[in-house]
């Protein structure tokens, strides 16, 4: 069985008949987890088991583990800083930053695989130009070179773990205000000025064999009328053509008030896919994902899926196994240090 152009989420902690049901679509590919999943890590890694035992080959198992304010797994979990901390650490001492990076990407992705997970979307290459209420200290830094740099080390760590990294939110979330979450973000800055800048972490990290990257619900009006996510411009003209990427393309969230401009759920799920998706993301509204379900049931493309089935994580060690070696200790030390100011991220 081939997997599906749609990731999708349950409600709680364990699968339900009707979860089962959704999740054996032929359409699906990919399950999204959340808090509302997680009560600690022998729960969570028996659902992931089960979800794993569903179909062959298995659903992708995804979730946001970047840290600070979007961390979906805490108890019993390593608390990672917001990744702006390391963009602090840098301007102070480059070398430590990138080792502390890929300290981080290793640790972050070790404790995933360790219960099943195979994707984490990470890292977050967006820049902070101080403006964002939704990126702000989940970027790296606010110079590209920066972010490019801390997320190619970041990357190396989350190799080693096991687990392919996806970049986001492509071409560049970091200098609209507004969160697209909430409403739709347009950025008139010219295409110029979006190459010279954001594009530069998603061009080397594609260089460094980036894996998967995921699209941003934002219109960049002086370029293309379309949101990128549902731009083939943005998609299929830069991001394949001119970067020369290879890889998963993931759009962001189709039930994001942002992904409104391409009509209902249906219309969404078509635009992205004929735009260059590759897998769509349909979270929180078990109706309309159900019926995006049906719409993609015969959307079949063997590249797409030879690209999905490249996220699976390689085999890794159980979590109690991990926590008994000496680097996994190291390496919480590490992380747990260069937090300067940890009240930051009580919200």
């Amino acid at each position: 069985m081939t997997l599906g152009p749609l990731m999708v989420d349950i409600a709680g902690y364990e699968l339900d008949s009707e979860d089962r049901e959704l999740l054996r679509h032929p359409a699906v590919g990919g399950i999204i987890l959340f808090t509302r999943n997680y009560g600690d890590a022998e729960q969570v890694s028996a659902l992931i088991e089960a979800i794993h035992r569903l179909r062959d080959p298995h659903l992708l198992v995804a979730v946001d583990q970047e840290g600070g304010r979007v961390q979906r797994f805490r108890d019993g979990f390593t608390r990672l800083p917001p990744p702006g901390c390391l963009g602090r650490v840098h301007d102070h001492d480059r070398k430590r930053a990138l080792h502390l990076a890929e300290v981080t990407g290793w640790l972050m992705a070790a404790e995933m695989r360790a219960v099943g997970v195979d994707i984490s979307f990470a890292p977050v290459l967006d820049l902070d130009y101080g403006v964002s209420t939704v990126i702000g200290n989940r970027a790296l830094h606010q110079r590209p070179e920066g972010v490019a740099a801390l997320a190619q080390a970041y990357q190396r760590g989350m190799h080693e773990a096991g687990m392919a990294a996806t970049g986001k939110h492509f071409p560049g979330h970091g200098a609209v205000v507004a969160d697209s979450h909430l409403e739709l973000p347009v950025d008139e800055r010219p295409y110029e000025d979006i190459a010279q800048w954001d594009l530069v972490p998603f061009e080397r990290m594609i260089h460094a064999g980036l894996a998967a990257v995921m699209m941003a619900h934002v219109i960049y009006s002086n370029v293309d009328p379309n949101a990128a996510g549902f731009s083939p411009f943005w998609i299929r003209e830069v991001l394949r053509h001119r970067l020369e990427f290879q890889g998963v393309v993931f759009s962001d969230d189709l039930s994001m008030a942002a992904a409104a401009c391409a009509g209902g759920h249906e219309d969404r799920a078509r635009t992205a896919m004929e735009a260059g998706c590759d897998m769509v993301l349909v979270c929180n509204q078990r109706e309309p994902a159900a019926a995006v379900a049906d719409v993609l049931l015969d959307y079949i493309n063997p590249v797409t899926h030879s690209r999905l089935v490249r996220m699976h994580g390689h085999p890794t060690r159980e979590l109690k196994t991990l926590r008994s070696d000496p680097r996994w200790e190291q390496a919480v030390a590490a992380v747990q240090g260069y937090e300067e100011m940890p009240e930051l991220d009580l919200g």
